[in-house]
């Protein structure tokens, strides 16, 4: 468990200077639960920064990161990220998840943490070397897959709402459940997550997004209140409306759905944004008519309008990131109206214009989105989706579409026709572009000018050598 090289050095130096010193947190509960790491944690009775120089100096060629406020320092040695800290206890203040620190033992850093698989620690002091102690029986939850507050659940989610957040991320990345009375004291204390700022709440919101299964946290999230808080327009997607027995489906589980669809094939932390949002405008667009039943009528549209004041409002990029969900959003139904109709060749040459590079991810969210209990409907979508799929090889291979500009730029339609910036220069543009995307002419220079050329005939343009 502790051949790493950092622990015989930390031991001898502890040893020499007589200090108490123990690994302890998260490198303790991967490495029982033969998980990869990168980081350890080193608790010491005394000054952790202190005890990071000294680490450093024996080490030669290492630089040590201090964060004064926190107490804390950190280095990195052999591919391994190690901080260290002074054994502390806290106290809370109500309004306030940062606590009033004091020095303390190791038995007071243990009841300070958050769960009890995250407080067990293995000792590094020489006549102890490598003894694990687990007060709160941390490693039977390991086994048992439970994840356990070591104190009072009600005290340790009030004290820190954030740890709310991090028991639904550990339950998602573990695939463990929470224990009943922990379940319950979320719930009751839900309302004390809006003390943490919206950069923490992202961070565990997105490690719960990158799980293998997130349908799980999502889950519970819904379960316990917290998602109606941080992520309103999201809850709204739960839920069946039934009028003249006529029902829609749950959009929130089958949204939690094609996320898992994703994840099972993406690791791309964006398009599992867009599959989280891909329906996030029917509950705006819900409408009921006698004739069809429930319409969602524009909710990719809405839906991807949406986007941008969801990730301002929950600290996300706003940069290409949430342009790249935006279109994905978006286009969302294109490939399945084209599944459901004729593949023309002018529909697959738009969809290509527009999803650009992005058509690939755009292709796997739409299959991921095939969500029917009804297995020859899905078996025809997904044979419905390889013709799709096929027909964007041949129209790429052969017009070269993604991402084209068309051959014929503004400025050589100015020259021509002794133009400046007008209205024309649009128009001839746009119409290369049109005729270009509807088979008229191919993407080369030669055809699109001479489409310039009937064009601007058409405009009553001649060629500046012509006047």
């Amino acid at each position: 468990m502790l051949k790493h090289p950092i622990f015989k050095i930390i031991s001898d130096l502890v040893e020499k200077k007589g200090l108490e010193c123990y690994v302890i947190g998260g490198f303790v509960r991967d490495v029982l639960l033969k998980r990869p790491t990168k980081d350890i944690d080193i608790l010491i009775i005394g000054s952790g920064i202190e005890l990071a120089k000294n680490v450093a100096k024996r080490i030669g060629n290492v630089k040590v990161n201090v964060f004064k406020n926190f107490g804390t320092a950190m280095l990195h040695y052999k591919d391994m990220e190690v901080e260290f800290v002074g054994a502390r206890k806290e106290s809370y203040r109500k309004n306030s998840r940062k606590p009033v620190v004091e020095d303390g033992t190791l038995a007071d850093d243990q009841n300070r943490r958050d769960f009890t698989i995250n407080s067990m620690a293995y000792s590094l002091n020489k006549p102890t070397f490598g003894d694990l102690v687990d007060p709160f029986n941390g490693i039977k939850d390991l086994k048992d897959k439970i994840i356990r507050t070591p104190l009072d659940p009600n005290r340790t989610y009030s004290d820190d709402p954030l740890r709310m957040m991090r028991a639904i991320r550990f339950a998602t990345e573990l695939n463990f459940k929470i224990e009943n009375e922990s379940l319950q004291a979320i719930a009751e204390n839900k309302n004390r997550i809006s003390i943490v700022s919206a950069e923490r709440i992202i961070d565990e919101l997105n490690k719960v997004i990158l799980a293998h299964k997130p349908s799980v946290g999502f889950r519970l999230l819904e379960q316990t209140g917290l998602l109606e808080i941080i992520f309103p327009e999201f809850q709204k997607l739960k839920g069946v409306d039934v009028k003249e027995d006529k029902a829609h489906k749950d959009n929130f589980f089958h949204t939690i759905k094609v996320l898992d669809n994703v994840a099972g094939r993406s690791d791309n932390l964006w398009l599992r944004w867009a599959a989280l949002l891909h329906d996030i405008g029917k509950p705006t667009t819900k409408r009921y008519e006698p004739e069809t039943g429930w319409t969602f009528h524009g909710h990719d549209y809405i839906g991807s309008k949406m986007v941008k004041g969801i990730f301002r409002r929950l600290k996300l990029p706003m940069g290409n990131n949430m342009k790249y969900v935006e279109k994905l959003v978006k286009l969302h139904l294109r490939p399945i109206v084209l599944s459901q109709d004729e593949v023309t060749d002018s529909a697959v040459r738009r969809l290509l214009f527009e999803a650009g590079n992005d058509i690939d991810d755009l292709m796997l969210m739409c299959e991921a989105d095939i969500t029917s209990k009804n297995d020859a409907k899905v078996k025809q979508y997904l044979t419905n989706f390889k013709l799709v799929r096929k027909k964007l090889k041949e129209i790429e291979e052969k017009d070269a579409i993604r991402n084209f500009q068309p051959p014929v730029s503004g400025k050589i339609i100015m020259n021509t026709f002794g133009l400046g910036p007008c209205q024309e220069v649009g128009v001839i543009k746009n119409a290369i572009k049109e005729a270009i995307l509807e088979g008229e002419i191919h993407n080369n220079y030669d055809e699109a000018y001479n489409f310039m050329l009937k064009k601007a005939r058409e405009l009553g343009l001649r060629k500046s050598d012509e006047n």
